[in-house]
């Protein structure tokens, strides 16, 4: 296992936003605190539980549509999140087998089973490495992402349901465009990001949830969300809910439900 920080000791004593998005994938690694924390988004967002299977549906369509037709071979996926198989470097090294992904958290518990992120195929690689968004230069310059990703050539920059938990006051515009920066053209960025537009009352109750839990949140409206893909080629069909990114087949849920804002973008 390769990590570029010791292992922290997991806090149990509140509840973590990776492991509460375990437990509405019916995964079964987070703890009580995590389960009683996602119910009581559940009773406010009953579609919590669509939300994050779509999430996870629309990190696999992405990933295969820029494989399969932008050329991409490299990922940086960053707030990877507990191991829920399939990962994305499995979705990737599906198509080609050569993919090499680095992921990043900076939740000490997908530490522990970052195992499940190494099992690459021998022609690809991937690698773990234990870092926060907050902090771009640390994980750019770390020696892990060096020896797996090549700067020189296209990455695609994965950040599924993460910069919801990055606050204005963090600057989660510059964090993006940080990190887009080092990225040669042809690059992407896949992004989803939940949203209030559709029910505003119930988006400010979970908003509430996640603040009073010691987890601050910031849901963005679609023109927000459009803000980090500021400078890049937008694919089709632009903006989109999750569910309807580039579907395979006909939707099962309502755009209230999913309230989820995705794209992929390509730098020029």
């Amino acid at each position: 296992m390769t990590s570029s920080h010791a292992a922290r000791d997991i806090d149990t004593s509140r509840p973590h936003s990776a492991r509460m998005y375990d437990y509405y994938l019916g995964g079964k690694d987070h703890f009580e605190v995590d389960k009683l924390a996602a119910e009581t988004v559940a009773e406010a967002y009953p579609a919590i539980f669509v939300c994050a299977r779509e999430n996870r549906a629309f990190m696999h369509r992405a990933t295969r549509v820029l494989a399969r037709e932008h050329g991409i071979r490299q990922w940086l996926d960053i707030g990877t999140g507990i191991p829920t198989e399939p990962n994305l470097h499995q979705v990737a090294q599906s198509v080609v087998p050569e993919a090499r992904v680095v992921y990043a958290d900076n939740d000490p518990l997908v530490l522990k089973y970052a195992e499940r992120l190494m099992r690459s195929t021998a022609q690809g690689r991937t690698t773990y490495i234990e870092a926060d968004v907050n902090d771009p230069a640390t994980l750019l310059n770390s020696q892990e992402l060096s020896e797996v990703l090549d700067l020189d050539k296209p990455v695609a920059l994965s950040l599924n349901a993460l910069m919801h938990f990055v606050t204005d006051a963090q600057d989660p515009y510059g964090i993006v465009e940080r990190l887009l920066a080092v990225l040669p053209s042809g690059s992407a960025l896949a992004l989803s990001h939940c949203t209030p537009d559709f029910d505003p009352a119930t988006w400010q109750k979970v908003t509430d949830i996640y603040n009073n839990a010691g987890t601050p949140v910031q849901f963005r409206a679609q023109q927000d969300v459009a803000r980090f893909f500021s400078g890049l080629d937008l694919l089709e069909p632009g903006i989109s809910v999750g569910h309807r990114w580039r579907p395979d087949g006909a939707a099962t849920a309502t755009d209230a439900e999913v309230s989820l804002w995705t794209g992929v973008g390509i730098k020029p």
